[in-house]
């Protein structure tokens, strides 16, 4: 006979704050005070220096790559919609920098034995309708 999970609502999981999981600003300052950031780089148009949500780093004269990463605890307890919210967000930083979305890359951090695998998927799931509306695959 298998165990059930009796899982805990994802809003439970967050903590901090800024979108549940962000450091304070001047936290994040002072961690960063004292690490190389790639600041100056002829081809870095958009670097740690200006504070945005994204880097963009230019390819040749006519192109240019917006790369961002983001993090996002739940604010809301349905796996599928949390995953939605949290892809909305990410892309949203994409949109921000006037850039169009070609792909899409997936984080998940989960604390293993509270939820479950068909849970982690949802979130994904949700986080994958997203992307591929916004034709980032």
């Amino acid at each position: 006979m298998a165990d059930t999970l009796v899982e805990p609502r994802l809003t439970s999981l967050a903590h901090g704050g800024g979108c549940g999981c962000k450091l304070a600003p001047n936290v994040l300052a002072d961690i960063l005070s004292e690490m190389p950031l790639a600041i100056g780089s002829k081809d870095l148009l958009v670097d740690a220096g200006t504070s945005d949500d994204a880097a963009v780093y230019k390819i040749n004269e006519t192109t240019a790559l917006v790369a961002t990463t983001d993090f996002f605890t739940p604010i809301v307890d349905d796996p599928h919609t949390f995953g939605r919210i949290a892809a909305t967000n990410a892309l949203s930083d994409v949109f921000a920098m006037g850039a169009k979305p070609i792909f899409s890359l997936a984080i998940v951090g989960m604390p293993i034995g509270q939820i479950s695998p068909e849970t982690i998927r949802a979130i994904l799931a949700g986080g994958q309708s997203v992307a591929e509306t916004a034709g980032a695959p």
